[in-house]
């Protein structure tokens, strides 16, 4: 793994990894590379955010646990992604649990550190602005799909649509 974004061979693929050369070499100073292996939890539903983890390698399951206490995985994310976003800028806790399925390499970058570098780079902040506003719009589209297949379920004449 390199330990420097501006030798990392994925960077123009990666959220966080295609800035500006003194961008990057800021971000490149906040972060911290970490290995993670099989079964480490990276963070769990409802502890407070403490910071962000861009996944350079690996897999990581992200489930919710429902008011029965059963697990239920969202979804599994990739190498590229930004796990824990929105709980860190709203300075709240985490909304899922982060579980690495295989071994792992994340660079983690600091709450205060984050906001930080957001302030003195608008760039990157309007990027992240798009990124909070893909994940909502991919909540809505969950929301849709599972909120229309139980409706179909439920009404034999189809879904029953109030506005």
């Amino acid at each position: 793994m390199s330990q420097s974004c501006l030798d990392c061979p994925q960077r123009p693929d990666r959220v966080f990894c295609d800035l500006a050369p003194d961008a990057l070499q800021e971000f490149d100073g906040i972060k911290s590379l970490h290995v993670h292996p099989r079964g480490t939890i990276l963070f769990r539903e409802g502890q407070p955010a403490r910071g962000v983890f861009l996944l350079c390698e690996g897999r990581v399951r992200l489930t919710v646990c429902s008011e029965s206490g059963r697990r239920m995985t969202l979804r599994v994310a990739s190498a590229g992604e930004v796990l824990g976003l929105s709980a860190t800028l709203a300075g709240g806790c985490y909304e899922v649990t982060a579980e690495v399925l295989e071994p792992l390499q994340a660079a983690e970058v600091r709450r205060r550190d984050l906001l930080s570098f957001l302030r003195e780079h608008g760039e990157t902040c309007m990027h992240v602005v798009h990124l909070l506003s893909e994940d909502l719009h991919m909540a809505y589209d969950r929301v849709r799909t599972v909120g229309l297949v139980r409706t179909r379920h439920s009404h034999p004449h189809g879904p029953v649509l109030t506005h």
